[in-house]
């Protein structure tokens, strides 16, 4: 191993993830390892690429999304074709996760209302909640 190459086990506690997922990754082609034998080892651009792609998974985009994206880097234009579409489906997911928020603060208040409800009419200071029939 050199300097600018990590070994799977080293990949696993740098990034914490397991042998499992990196080779999950190396599966859907996400990642390309340097192979020695059975060995993986893993050069700047794999961690690059796997910086990018548990990334994008917390962000919410799914593993295909993230090919693509991943794909657009190689078409010599500097980056600049994928940092577009990287920033569209960011602008994309974005949206999604302030409209799931909302929504669930909406549903919080929601329960929180009926939590105070059902205490005042344990302490008899309400009406009930819901008669049963």
């Amino acid at each position: 191993m050199t300097e600018d190459t990590m070994t799977i086990r080293e990949m696993c506690e740098a990034f914490d993830v397991t042998p499992r997922t990196l080779r999950f990754y190396e599966s859907k082609e996400l990642l390309g390892p340097i192979r020695q034998g059975t060995r993986r080892l893993y050069t700047r651009r794999e961690r690059a690429r796997l910086t990018l792609i548990l990334r994008g998974k917390r962000f919410g985009f799914s593993l295909e999304e993230i090919r693509q994206l991943l794909e657009l880097y190689y078409l010599g234009d500097g980056g600049r074709t994928q940092t577009a579409q990287a920033l569209q489906s960011a602008r994309e997911h974005h949206a999604r996760m302030v409209h799931q928020r909302d929504e669930l603060a909406a549903a919080i208040e929601d329960l929180e209302s009926l939590i105070q409800q059902g205490e005042k009419d344990l302490e008899g200071k309400g009406p009930p909640i819901a008669q049963a029939g």
